[in-house]
C-alpha cells in the first residue's frame, strides 16, 4: 500500500518537484471532516478551508484499522508536519512556489497533528488560477523541537515570519509564505527523507458553485 502511495506521488510529480524519492516508514492519513484524503483525488477548495486532522500510524504496531495510543506503543518518535502549494501562483508559471500553508512539530507517532505543536498557523487554499497541487510532507525528527520551533527559512535564504494574512495570488501585505523550499526546510533542521507524504489537487471554484 505503501509502496502504492510513491508510484502516485512520482506520476503526480510531488517526487521531483518537492522532495526526493523516499521509502516510507509510517502512515500519513490526513482527513477533512470524515473525508479521507487520497493521492491525487480533487476537491474543492470549500471542501477543504478547515483545518485537516492528520494521524501518524506505525504499520507495523498498529493493530487493525485503529490508530494506537502514544503510551501503548511505547514509542517516543515524534515528527514534523509540513504542507506547501508547489504551484502558486499558477501551475504554469509557479514563481511564488512553495507556498507555504501549515507547519505542525511534535507530532507523537500514534497520534494526529492535535497533539502536536503548531508552529505556522493553517491557512486555506485558495488557488487563483489552475489546478494546484497541495502536499503533506511528514518528517521524523531527531527529538523534540527547541528554541521556539523548527529553523524556517525560505530558497533566497531568509527567515520566514509568520501571519494570518496573506494569500496565493500574490495579493499580500505578508510574503514570508511564498518561496518556501521543502527540502531546503528539512535539511535546515536534519531531517532525513520523508517518512511519509500525501497530496491534493484543488482549482478555484466559480462563486455560484461555493458551499
Amino acid at each position: 500500500m505503501m509502496a502504492r502511495s510513491v508510484q502516485s506521488l512520482a506520476v503526480g510529480k510531488v517526487i521531483g518537484d518537492v522532495v526526493d524519492m523516499f521509502t516510507p516508514s509510517v502512515e500519513l492519513s490526513v482527513y477533512y471532516g470524515s473525508l479521507k484524503i487520497t493521492n491525487g483525488c480533487k476537491l474543492k477548495p470549500s471542501v477543504v478551508s478547515g483545518k485537516p486532522t492528520v494521524f501518524i500510524n506505525n504499520p507495523h504496531q498498529a493493530q487493525g484499522n485503529h490508530f494506537y495510543d502514544l503510551h501503548r506503543s511505547g514509542s517516543t518518535n515524534l515528527y514534523t508536519l509540513v504542507m506547501s502549494d508547489p504551484d502558486a501562483p499558477t501551475p504554469s508559471e509557479p514563481s511564488m512556489k512553495e507556498w507555504l500553508h501549515w507547519v505542525v512539530v511534535d507530532v507523537p507517532e500514534g497520534c494526529d497533528s492535535t497533539r502536536g505543536r503548531e508552529v505556522v498557523p493553517y491557512m486555506e487554499p485558495r488557488p487563483p488560477i489552475g489546478i494546484h497541487r497541495y502536499v503533506f510532507t511528514l518528517f521524523q525528527q531527531k527529538g523534540p523541537m527547541v528554541f521556539g520551533g523548527p529553523v524556517l527559512m525560505n530558497t533566497r535564504g531568509d527567515a520566514l515570519m509568520f501571519g494570518n494574512s496573506g494569500h496565493e495570488d500574490g495579493e499580500t501585505d505578508l510574503p514570508c509564505r511564498a518561496h518556501f523550499n521543502t527540502r531546503n526546510f528539512a535539511a535546515q533542521n536534519g531531517f532525513d527523507l520523508p517518512a511519509a507524504a500525501v497530496f491534493f489537487y484543488a482549482q478555484k471554484e466559480p462563486a455560484s458553485k461555493k458551499r
